[in-house]
């Protein structure tokens, strides 16, 4: 029982000897692991400190451009209301036009050229052409609507008016048109 047990302890002794030898190694080469990793390790932590200054004046970058973006939105719509505006207004303005148009139109061709003249419309129509908005159309042609339109031109002249009004009304349909494709 005593050389069994001399036994254990011989091959005991011999694992813890063998042990000893090669753990030191082992233990030595883990040591020298985490000192080259400390040192990759403080060029790590260089590195993130660079990426972190990096990222942030980025985002501030980010901030500065997102504000610039904002700012040139609210501009572009305030122009774009503006735009709108106008164009509602152009629109209601031809649209009025081109109704008293129509109506004087109707009216000559039916031989009531005196009743028309005391419309609104014949005013309203009058005014356009005083106003400026008719300044595409020849002098000539809106002189002679304004006297016909003031009484002072004779009956005769109708036919000669009526084409007058009908071309003056395809180009404010026109306009309208090409105003309307534009806005949309």
């Amino acid at each position: 029982k005593v050389q069994e047990e001399g036994k254990k302890e011989t091959v005991l002794y011999h694992k813890f000897m063998c042990y000893c030898k090669t753990g030191g190694a082992d233990l030595r080469k883990s040591i020298e692991a985490a000192q080259m990793g400390n040192a990759d390790l403080g060029n790590k932590i260089k590195a993130a400190k660079e990426q972190l200054v990096q990222t942030k004046q980025d985002l501030k970058q980010a901030q500065t451009d997102r504000l610039a973006a904002k700012e040139a939105i609210a501009e572009a719509a305030a122009v774009r209301e503006k735009e709108a505006a106008a164009f509602a207004k152009e629109k209601d303005e031809l649209d009025t036009n081109i109704a008293a148009m129509e109506k004087a139109i109707t009216a000559l061709q039916k031989g009531s050229a005196g009743g028309f003249l005391q419309t609104a419309s014949a005013q309203l129509l009058k005014h356009v052409l005083l106003s400026g908005a008719s300044d595409s159309f020849a002098e000539g042609d809106r002189q002679e609507l304004l006297s016909f339109l003031s009484n002072k031109e004779a009956s005769e002249s109708v036919g000669e008016i009526i084409g007058i009004l009908k071309q003056m009304l395809i180009e404010m349909k026109q306009r309208l048109k090409e105003g309307t494709d534009a806005e949309n």
